[in-house]
């Protein structure tokens, strides 16, 4: 199949090749290309220096010109053009000390993390394939190129890379690639923070988050997230369940639509069950207050990940209330929308459906059908308007202190009482009903 190149990364090869120098678009975009999918982003690799290349384009960046990359802007488009480049000595277990630029293709290809990641192509010579990218791609394999061990020596993040990638495209890692995992995973304390959570929310996003197991078997998730190891140790024996709380929470995740803050309360969501775990003299395992302990617990996992305040404070609130136990009458379900928060509510109803699909069958229907009932009721109240918030009620600070409330928290007591009166009954959210409540000045 023939790699379609955008217009402008045909310009700028031919640029470079009208110039004398050699040029191919490189990496993920031949990747995806011939995967039959729209690349995200077009790189481009040359045997001409960042300074060469800034010379024949009117618009450039300096985005990382000390490692041979510069940014050429095309139609209000970046196009990173990087130097044919050997990596020099990898301090940190993450970036070369310095980089060398060579004239040489096949020793930029050869520095690259996998074979399906090391191809190349331009209209001339069509596809570059040194490492058996191509029929890995038909394999479904990912692989590392050359020695694997050697490619996790030099930058450690590529352990993850390897599980996140295999997690995107569905593929099998190769069994020496993932032995070589096996015994660098550790080697993960190097990344940073920020990195790590990168590599976790694709992994997570995934049309395989499950894969996350793959992160286990191999060690990776013992340093990066040692929570779930206990979780992967932790039976459930309990007739609402059939699998360990770590196998549930990747079925869980795969059960729930690929949104961030969605699959990461699944991942977390029962986070803290080793904690809470008693046993009953039946012999049944009980995770009683596992949700509010699972809140604090997320919340710092998400804060040591580096995760932003948005995503840590929703996650932890989804984690809060997944098991929350609501009756299927509209009073029930507006109390717990207006507890929980309108925003919130719809997601917890995905979470718990979730939840349950990662379960026993035990008394599935009568689960469902309750799940079911608790989404009808709650379209119908947005469907009719009903009050939820204070902000929502007929009356405000404002009315209550012309009928004569001193301003302070007394005001805001009462409005929360006004509200709870409402909650039971949307009939009563007139200003003159709300208003006739108040006590009267003797």
């Amino acid at each position: 199949m023939p790699i379609q190149l955008p217009e402008d990364v045909k310009s700028i090869l031919h640029i470079l090749q009208d110039a004398g120098y050699e040029a191919y678009a490189v990496g993920g975009c031949i990747r995806d290309s011939l995967l039959g999918r729209t690349p995200d982003d077009w790189d481009i690799t040359t045997s001409a220096r960042p300074e060469e290349t800034k010379a024949l384009f009117e618009k450039t960046i300096d985005t990382g010109i000390q490692h041979g990359t510069v940014t050429v802007m095309r139609h209000g488009r970046g196009y990173e053009v990087t130097t044919y480049r050997v990596d020099g000595e990898y301090e940190d277990g993450r970036h070369p000390k310095e980089v060398t630029f060579t004239a040489s293709l096949e020793e930029d290809l050869k520095r690259r993390d996998f074979t399906v990641n090391a191809m190349a192509y331009n209209e001339e010579d069509g596809l570059v394939d040194l490492f058996g990218g191509r029929q890995d791609l038909e394999r479904k394999i990912i692989r590392c190129v050359g020695e694997a061990n050697e490619r996790f020596e030099e930058d450690a993040l590529r352990i993850m890379r390897a599980v996140r990638f295999s997690a995107q495209l569905g593929f099998t890692i190769e069994e020496r690639t993932k032995e070589a995992i096996r015994g660098h995973a550790d080697r993960l304390r190097q990344v940073s923070a920020e990195r790590i959570q990168m590599e976790l929310t694709k992994l997570v996003t995934s049309p395989n988050p499950d894969f996350l197991r793959i992160a286990w078997e191999t060690g990776i998730t013992a340093v990066v997230l040692p929570e779930f190891d206990r979780l992967m140790e932790q039976p459930q024996n309990n007739p609402h369940h059939c699998f360990s709380v770590g196998e549930h929470t990747l079925h869980a995740m795969r059960a729930v639509r690929p949104d961030k803050c969605l699959r990461l309360a699944m991942l977390l969501h029962d986070v803290a069950k080793p904690l809470c775990l008693t046993t009953d003299e039946a012999g049944i395992d009980h995770f009683h207050g596992h949700a509010q302990k699972g809140e604090r617990i997320a919340a710092q996992i998400l804060k040591r990940l580096r995760y932003d305040n948005h995503t840590t404070e929703l996650v932890s609130r989804l984690v809060k209330w997944h098991d929350a136990a609501i009756e299927p009458e509209k009073k029930a379900v507006r109390r717990a929308a207006s507890r929980m928060g309108k925003d919130l509510f719809p997601l917890i109803l995905e979470v718990k459906a979730a939840d349950l699909a990662a379960q026993s069958d035990y008394r599935r229907a009568e689960k469902q059908e309750w799940l079911e009932q608790l989404r009808g009721l709650y379209e119908e109240i947005e469907r009719e308007g009903d009050c939820l918030t204070i902000k929502d009620l007929a009356v405000n600070g404002r009315d209550l202190m012309r009928a004569g409330m001193e301003p302070g928290p007394q005001l805001g007591r009462t409005l929360q009482g006004l509200l709870e009166i409402v909650l039971e009954d949307p009939e009563k959210n007139t200003k003159e009903y709300l208003l006739s409540l108040l006590p009267k000045e003797t």
